[in-house]
């Protein structure tokens, strides 16, 4: 008899990105590790993933619950693809879009401009092991969605 794994598949796809996300905000407002372009481009996939995965909570229907949750699953492979390329453009493996970005916010004024950090996307700010947030996101997020697929794969009804 197979065992229906599909909530647990469910719950993953809700955990992870919110885990990997809310890691991300905490770092960004108690760290003050602000981001770059590329982290901010980790970051869309997983509040898609959160959203899809919520809507296979309250879905009609089982086809549909395990649609969302196999698509929150590949937005959080696409964020740990992301996660891959940053970490490669971190430990200069290949180049980049762009070299920095800046996270000014409110008017644009000449000082908010001279004040506003910039922060370069060839650069990890803060590393764990030798390994950056991007790399840790890149090995979380992947992790993260082949345990969403791989319990997904369970009973059907």
């Amino acid at each position: 008899m197979t065992r229906d794994r599909f909530p647990t598949a469910r719950l993953l796809a809700l955990l992870v990105p919110v885990a990997l996300l809310g890691g991300a905000l905490v770092s960004q407002y108690v760290g003050k590790l602000y981001p770059c372009e590329l982290c901010w481009f980790q970051r869309y996939p997983h509040a898609a993933a959160i959203v899809l995965a919520a809507l296979a909570f309250v879905a009609p229907g089982r086809t549909a619950q395990r649609l969302l949750v196999a698509l929150a699953g590949v937005a959080i492979l696409v964020s740990g693809l992301i996660g891959v390329f940053h970490a490669g453009v971190e430990y200069h493996w290949w180049q980049g879009f762009t070299e920095c970005t800046s996270t000014m916010t409110g008017p644009v004024t000449l000082d908010s401009i001279m004040k506003a950090p910039i922060v370069r996307c060839d650069v990890a700010q803060w590393r764990l092991g030798g390994i950056s947030l991007a790399g840790f996101n890149a090995v979380f997020s992947i992790a993260g969605a082949i345990a969403i697929f791989w319990t997904m794969r369970g009973k059907r009804s």
